[in-house]
């Protein structure tokens, strides 16, 4: 045989052999690839936006759940620098109570508390022949009740007034007298609704929450998404209390729970009208309803504080105007809140006033002291330590509460 022709046949033989084993060792290979090295199948790799860590930018980021526990899969692409959406992490959403169901549990709250406001002026009113002892027993009781001077001088007037031209006498005549009175000094004509809930509510609708320590400020901060989210609302939370090392994370953990994204700062002592001017931007762009702004406990005595209260107003008006800014008072407080609230007013401008531990306490006339010293109205009030305990104020309900 010709030498050539037998080269082309060993040529022939090597390319086939080489074109099968190429073919066996890529069929091995794929197979090998879905099995680990004990030959178990292996699990397959969770999406990375499940387990891109969060990475903020240069001023803040937003954390509104926490980062994956379990360890990711290396990889040589750049971590996402945002944080999972809520439909990569698996998070059990609660559904907050119904405004309305709140302010049921408000009226059966006051009731039941030791709040002697009502009852006590119910006593002094149904004694027989009121003698002027017994009307400046009155008029002690509103003052202890944190009324306030002028406003217990005046209540004190009408109900003599009642008591002597309408001939009041019965015990019925007497609380409904009363009930009355009471209703028209915490003023039942007044618009108690947030901005975020009128026609005219900017989108989104900022809120700005102010207040010193110890009010509780951060607290109603997350109760308040609780509630908006209760009516249908798309909430964003800003952490720009960056001063308390705990706050953003206790936002962050009341923001989780209703589903809720929270702008946070990359690390503690950033700027907070930084902060806020990133979450105002961001509420902007992804449509949301309200935004709460929690800001630090001010002390009303340091300046330098008070102005960077105006300055986290100012800056987030670059983005998108302020709706409301609720003061946080402790109801506890009594008349020490008034000076508060003055100094407030006047270094930020409020809309309207949040009074906490409402319940348990002889303050109930705070109510009307603060309207009557502010202007303003009592628009939320918080009876508890629940985190659906916060609720819209009325009137007819806080009245009949503190007279059950």
């Amino acid at each position: 045989m010709d030498t050539s022709v037998v080269i082309a046949i060993v040529v022939a033989v090597v390319v086939v052999l080489a074109v099968v084993v190429g073919v066996v060792v890529g069929v091995r290979r794929r197979r090998g690839g879905k099995r680990t090295g004990n030959g178990t199948a292996a699990s397959p790799e969770r999406p990375r936006a499940a387990r891109a860590s969060a990475v903020p930018s240069s001023a803040s980021s937003d954390s509104s759940l926490p980062t994956d526990p379990r360890p990711a899969t290396a990889s040589s692409e750049p971590a996402s620098p945002t944080v999972p959406d809520h439909a990569d992490v698996a998070v059990a959403v609660e559904r907050p109570e119904s405004s309305r169901s709140r302010i049921t549990r408000l009226r059966a709250r006051l009731a039941s508390s030791s709040n002697p406001f009502g009852r006590t002026l119910f006593s002094i009113l149904t004694r027989d022949h009121l003698s002027p002892e017994d009307w400046q027993d009155v008029e002690d009781t509103l003052l202890v009740a944190d009324v306030g001077a002028e406003e217990s001088e005046r209540l004190v007037d009408r109900l003599r007034s009642d008591a002597r031209v309408a001939g009041v006498s019965t015990p019925e005549q007497v609380r409904g007298s009363l009930r009355a009175r009471l209703l028209e000094a915490v003023d039942v004509t007044g618009d108690r609704r947030l901005v975020a809930e009128s026609p005219e509510a900017h989108r989104p609708s900022v809120i700005i929450m102010v207040g010193v320590n110890g009010t509780g400020k951060t607290t109603t901060a997350g109760k308040l998404a609780r509630l908006l989210v209760a009516e249908g609302k798309h909430v964003m939370l800003a952490a720009a209390d960056t001063f308390r090392a705990a706050a953003a994370d206790q936002l962050q953990t009341w923001g989780a729970r209703v589903g809720v994204p929270v702008v946070r700062a990359a690390k503690d002592g950033a700027d907070p009208a930084s902060v806020a001017f990133d979450a105002a931007a961001r509420a902007k762009s992804e449509d949301a309803d309200v935004l709460i702004v929690d800001t630090a406990g001010r002390l009303q005595n340091k300046a330098n504080l008070m102005d960077e209260l105006g300055k986290i107003r100012r800056v987030v008006e670059k983005s998108v105007p302020v709706d409301e800014v609720l003061l946080v008072l402790d109801a506890t407080t009594g008349q020490n809140g008034l000076t508060q609230a003055k100094v407030f007013a006047e270094a930020i401008g409020i809309t309207g006033v949040v009074l906490t531990k409402l319940d348990g306490s002889a303050k109930g006339g705070i109510v009307i002291a603060v309207q009557r010293e502010l202007g303003v109205p009592v628009k939320l009030v918080g009876l508890g330590e629940g985190p659906d305990d916060l609720a819209v104020f009325e009137p007819g309900a806080f009245i009949d509460g503190l007279l059950s």
